[in-house]
């Protein structure tokens, strides 16, 4: 798959999100405010966490919606193997002995996009696997600690 394809669908799958995001965010806040959340004593909170799960929720959404607009200004070029490693590159890793393929994005950390080549999974700088991929070139090794555990990770190719 086309490498501005990949990015095109993450973003929109980023947009589904913030709609929905917004959507809910909307009728939370229309919910704190309907008159049947009006506390009936003193010690009634539906409104108040009405209203504190509706910001919560807005937050999300204006965080999406940032996502989104990151991911349509990324710029979209190949990478060659002496090119640090940035966003927007495909990255072919070894990790302790398995094949695994990430998309370094500044947006969409944790989704998995299905390709013909087969799954890639989306990375953030802000990650402990981004931050040790960023400015590495092809050929370059760390380690990467998880959850406790030490993984080797060998950048094998780049796209």
């Amino acid at each position: 798959m086309e490498k501005k394809a990949l990015i095109d669908r993450l973003r929109e799958t980023l947009a589904r999100e913030f709609a929905e995001a917004r959507r809910v965010a909307t009728e939370t806040a229309a919910a704190a405010n309907h008159p049947e959340a009006r506390p009936e004593n003193d010690k009634d909170t539906r409104k108040i966490e009405l209203s504190y799960l509706a910001a919560g929720q807005a937050a999300r959404a204006h965080e999406l919606e940032a996502a989104v607009a990151l991911l349509g200004s990324l710029p979209v070029r190949d990478f060659a193997d002496g090119d640090p490693l940035q966003a927007g590159a495909i990255v072919e890793l070894d990790v302790s002995g398995k094949a695994q393929q990430v998309l370094l994005s500044p947006a969409g950390g944790g989704q998995k996009l299905m390709t013909d080549a087969g799954e890639i999974s989306v990375v953030t700088p802000q990650s402990p696997l981004g931050q040790g991929l960023l400015g590495k070139r092809v050929g370059d090794s760390f380690e990467l600690r998880v959850a406790g555990q030490v993984r080797d990770v060998e950048i094998v190719g780049v796209r």
